[in-house]
């Protein structure tokens, strides 16, 4: 699954029509589903009625809702119930959620409170809640007896975990414990191992460009080959890797849609500088990945 980036107007307000358009090109080009609303989708630079419009312009685009996952976090337990809600209610596959982040440390006890209050003000059958964890950027991580204690109270609710931490611990002990679950790292560097061990796949920011090699291996059945191309997956990866992650992302999708639009990024990030733009395409020249980033 891509973590779609959002492109974005030059008052840096969602474009719902590009968004749209590129999840179709990533659902024809390899990924089997996609995550809007996530960190490259910079849910946290978008208003509340900016991403209820955004997901509403998506089901309108006639996209199968069921095969995405939309981020409805938010640091007000009212916007995460609102977001939370519309998102059930318009038939998207599932909700991935961030703890609230602004507060850091919170207790498990309260952590556990946010989520327990969060289902039963949804009160939806059809939720399907997964935690995100990314410790890195919300501040605040998920701890495996949080995890298996909201896996325990909503059985039926809780479908799955993003893992964007280093190493992903936390993916790898529920993965082994929980095995019915959705369990996803947070990168393609190593999706044949999350292939050979039965996670549910893998979201990440770089499959918005690398969607065709992420499919030959997730879907490839010549072992000698899946290792050689999973070595080129990673080392892509670790070229776009090298500068800052989602503004590569717009700028790689500029020349990958031919469309200048996408190379902006809601504040406070930044479009690449010329120099990483020339840093970032002599990287990505050494791994052999075929876009010429714009020099200009």
């Amino acid at each position: 699954m891509a973590a779609a980036a959002t492109p974005v107007f030059p008052g840096f307000t969602p474009d719902a029509e590009r968004l749209a358009q590129h999840c179709r090109w990533l659902l024809q080009n390899g990924c089997d589903g996609v995550t809007l609303l996530g960190t490259t989708g910079a849910f946290a630079s978008f208003s509340v009625e900016q991403r209820l419009r955004l997901m509403q312009a998506v089901e309108g685009a006639g996209l199968p809702l069921e095969a995405m996952l939309v981020g409805t976090g938010a640091t007000a337990f009212e916007d995460a119930v609102t977001l939370t809600s519309a998102a059930t209610a318009l038939g998207f596959g599932g909700a991935l959620v961030v703890p609230p982040f602004y507060f850091k440390a919170p207790s498990d006890d309260g952590l556990f409170a946010f989520f327990a209050h969060l289902i039963e003000r949804v009160a939806d059958p059809r939720l399907r809640l997964y935690l995100y964890h990314f410790p890195k950027m919300s501040g605040v991580p998920f701890t495996r007896s949080l995890v298996v204690r909201l896996l325990r109270a909503f059985p039926k609710t809780i479908a799955g975990l993003k893992d964007s931490s280093e190493g992903a611990e936390l993916a790898r002990a529920l993965h082994d414990e929980y095995p019915e679950i959705d369990v996803f790292p947070g990168s393609e560097t190593a999706l044949l191992d999350a292939r050979r061990a039965g996670y549910a796949g893998c979201i990440s920011a770089t499959v918005n460009v690398t969607a065709p090699l992420a499919c030959r291996i997730w879907n490839g059945t010549d072992d000698a080959n899946l290792a050689m191309v999973q070595a080129w997956l990673s080392q892509v990866r670790d070229a776009i890797a090298s500068v800052p992650l989602v503004p590569a992302a717009h700028a790689l999708l500029g020349e990958l849609h031919r469309d200048p639009g996408w190379m902006r990024v809601p504040p406070p990030l930044c479009e690449l500088s010329a120099e990483e733009r020339t840093l970032l395409a002599h990287h990505l020249a050494d791994a052999q990945y075929g876009v010429e980033l714009s020099r200009a």
